[in-house]
């Protein structure tokens, strides 16, 4: 993989706006996109609105704002997704959709099937204690995909595109997305939260989610020790494995207490990607990376 320009250059294809703009830009990006979360979490439950339906809208409204941001203000311009490379990240986002609905239905049988109830306790107090659960949950199974050997050709699968954008947040493995959200999952349905507090969480990890994908020139500053940002996650895709830490999505705390926090403020990868690219199939070949957890490894001398 070639070495890239540097953050924040500018090309053809980029929307140029002023100095001042970008600054404002910057610095309202990410509060615009969490506020907007918290007003439908609110407006949801006072009005009584389809909690599925809302999740769905948001998830789409989210992409496309993420999507404007990147020309706008993009950390690189060459990140910018080509017209082919949507149509590849296309097919896989129906892949991981795929992979949530199989995780939610296998959990629902299996919360369904086990006795339990509510915490019986306020939303105020269960938001924070699902937001935690639900992120070292996410961390652990996040962290051990990239330390299984198997888990690790489904999940690696994310980590080939040698660029990173909010449209190829989707692209994975079905059975990545199956083993993960599963993971979260059934951790939070084990523990009885109200579906009141599922819906906050879905809303927050679907801001976090793709916010730390986003090819935008965003820094959280001192945020980054308590939320993940675009800064860690770039450097987590990064194909220097001793960088390559910050499992963590949503939060950063696990990152700090198990010792995978290796951010430092104005820190870029110099490549992204997989550190053995020829032990994957390329991005554009779907089928084939599908079928690549069956595939037999190629001999060597």
């Amino acid at each position: 993989m070639e070495n890239r320009p540097e953050a924040g250059s500018l090309s053809s294809n980029s929307w140029v706006v002023g100095s001042f703009s970008r600054q404002v830009l910057r610095h309202a990006a990410y509060p615009v996109l969490a506020l907007s979360a918290v007003w439908l979490f609110v407006s949801t439950l006072h009005y009584g609105w389809d909690r599925g339906a809302a999740v769905q809208l948001f998830l789409v409204g989210a992409i496309l704002y993420l999507a404007v941001l990147e020309r706008l203000i993009p950390h690189r311009s060459d990140w910018h997704p080509s017209v082919r490379e949507l149509c590849w990240y296309s097919a896989y986002f129906v892949f991981t959709m795929a992979g949530a609905v199989i995780a939610q239905a296998v959990v629902a049988a299996v919360v369904a099937a086990l006795p339990g109830g509510g915490l019986g306790v306020a939303l105020w107090v269960q938001v924070p204690v699902a937001l935690l659960a639900s992120s070292l949950a996410g961390y652990l199974a996040h962290r051990f995909a990239h330390t299984n050997r198997w888990l690790w050709k489904v999940h690696g699968i994310h980590h080939v595109p040698g660029k990173v954008n909010v449209a190829n947040n989707g692209v994975n493995h079905v059975l990545d997305v199956s083993f993960k959200q599963g993971v979260v999952q059934l951790t939070l349905g084990l523990l009885g939260f109200s579906p009141d507090c599922l819906f906050a969480v879905a809303l927050f990890t679907i801001v976090q989610g793709y916010f730390v994908h986003a090819n935008v020139d965003i820094r959280l500053g001192p945020l980054n020790h308590v939320l993940a940002g675009p800064e860690q996650h770039r450097l987590h895709h990064s194909a220097d494995v001793t960088e390559a830490g910050h499992y963590g999505v949503d939060l950063s705390v696990w990152d700090r207490l198990f010792g995978s926090f290796t951010w430092r403020p104005g820190r870029h990868p110099a490549v992204v990607g997989v550190q053995a690219p020829a032990t994957f199939p390329e991005t554009g070949e779907v089928l084939a990376s599908l079928l690549h957890p069956w595939r037999r490894p190629p001999r060597t001398a």
